[in-house]
Formats: structure tokens, sequence, C-alpha cells
């Protein structure tokens, strides 16, 4: 039985089409290559794919007549081209950090057992703008749209630890609300706490909002690499111990990561 024409014609895209997937598959992959080496020869490239030298070379020949890499003259090496940074201002103007906060959010209040917040700065607060509650949850007590004071709050220092000198020492200017015992007022004292924020990568407030309520906070960073929010962990204090928080911190600065990572930034 002779095959139809018809039936050659599927079969020559088909195959057509696996070409060109794997083509874009092994583009992709140049680009990745690029961004985690920050520049390659094409034998190293043609290494990495596992391909001949000519095949990698005219992936390069591709993606840099499409301005996705560019090639140093002196030395032949290659790397991401201003394209690459066309295209990642424009999807990350499309990135919410509250929609892709939401899943994240939900994981580490379900690892944790306790509530998990998205916080953003707004003027002189961090206003939480997600929340997910975990099983040891044993009150209602709803974060969400609550504007919270920055000097008294593991958010609020995330957020501020990051801003501009400026904007900190203006904060610091001011007068610092005693809400707890706990409260920090005095400017040197916060000042200390936020240079540990950033030496750290994490801010701890424990019972400086509420007497008996304890809470984590790590910052979410943009494809920039810029502060654009804080992902906090909050419960009562006999939980939140000096046994507890070690192992909250990381999995919190690990749920961060993961949301900047969703925000485009690259560790």
């Amino acid at each position: 039985m002779t095959d139809r024409p018809e039936d050659r014609h599927e079969e020559k895209q088909t195959k057509g089409s696996t070409g060109s997937v794997q083509s874009v598959d092994r583009a992709v992959s140049v680009l990745e290559i690029l961004a985690q080496h920050g520049e390659a020869g094409v034998t190293e490239i043609a290494d990495e794919l596992n391909v001949h030298k000519s095949t990698a070379f005219r992936l390069l020949g591709v993606l840099e007549g499409r301005g996705l890499v560019a090639q140093e003259q002196e030395r032949g090496k290659y790397y991401l081209g201003a394209g690459v940074l066309r295209l990642a201002g424009a999807a990350a103007a499309r990135l919410d950090i509250s929609q892709e906060s939401a899943p994240i959010c939900r994981h580490l209040a379900g690892e944790v057992g306790e509530t998990a917040n998205i916080a953003v700065l707004d003027d002189d607060a961090a206003v939480n703008i997600m929340q997910a509650r975990g099983s040891s949850s044993v009150t209602a007590q709803n974060w969400l749209g609550r504007r919270t004071p920055l000097h008294a709050t593991s958010s609020g220092k995330a957020l501020l630890a990051y801003e501009p000198k400026s904007v900190r020492e203006s904060v610091l200017a001011r007068k610092l609300p005693r809400l707890t015992e706990h409260t920090i007022t005095v400017a040197g004292e916060l000042r200390a706490q936020l240079a540990a924020v950033q030496e750290n990568g994490y801010a701890i407030a424990l019972g400086e909002l509420e007497l008996g309520l304890h809470a984590v906070a790590t910052p979410v960073r943009a494809h920039d690499g810029d502060v654009i929010g804080a992902i906090s962990v909050t419960g009562p204090s006999y939980r939140l111990d000096d046994d507890a928080l070690p192992e909250i911190i990381k999995r919190t600065m690990a749920a961060a990561q993961e949301l900047s990572r969703r925000m485009g930034y690259r560790y």
C-alpha cells in the first residue's frame, strides 16, 4: 500500500515542526547560558548544548540579528544584548506582585502553620496586600489592607532598610511612637537594626507592634534588584520563640527568593 501525498506532506510538516521546536529550545538555552556565565564563546556554547560549532554559530547569528545577544569585537565572546532588556522591561511591567505572591504566600503559611503576609511600602507605612493563614493560626485577625508602622514591624523594617539613606534618615528623624514596651523608639537603635537587615537579609519584630506577637520578614526584589515588597510570617511569641525562629527565618527567606525569581530577579 503506497502512502498518499497528503500523508507524506503531513509527515514532512511534523518533522519540520519538531526541528523548529528544537531550535527554539536551543536558542533559549543559549540565552540562559549567557545569563549564567555573563559571556561565552561559540565553542563553550556548543559544548554546553552538545551540538556542533556550526549549529551554535547559526543560533548566535539569529539571536544577534534580533539584538538579543552581542559580540565583543576583540575577544569574540558573546553576551546578552540590549534586546533582552527590552523584553525584560515589558515582562516586568506586567508582573504584579500581588498576583505572583498568592501561591507562595499560601505555601509558606502551610509550611510553617502561621500567618504569612506580603507587604509593600506606602509613604511612611507598610501595607499588607496579600495574606494566607496557616493551620496553627488561632485567631481570625485580618492584616489585609492594614497600614502598619515601619519602625515596629518586621515588614516595615525589611522595606525601610533598602530605601535610600535620605529616606531612612527622614524616618529616623521623626518621633517613633511607642506601641508596646518593646517598641524601638531610639533612632540609633533602629538604625543599627536596619543595618543588620541589610547584612543578614531579614528583619525581626518581637512584640513591638502588639505584645505577644512575633514576626519575621524578608525583602522581595524586582528584576532590577530593587526591593518592592516584603514577605513575612507572624505568630504568637510562644510559637515563634528562640527555638522556632531559625527555621521560620530560613523558610521565609526561601519564599522571598522564589517570589523575587518570579518577579524576574536572578540570584
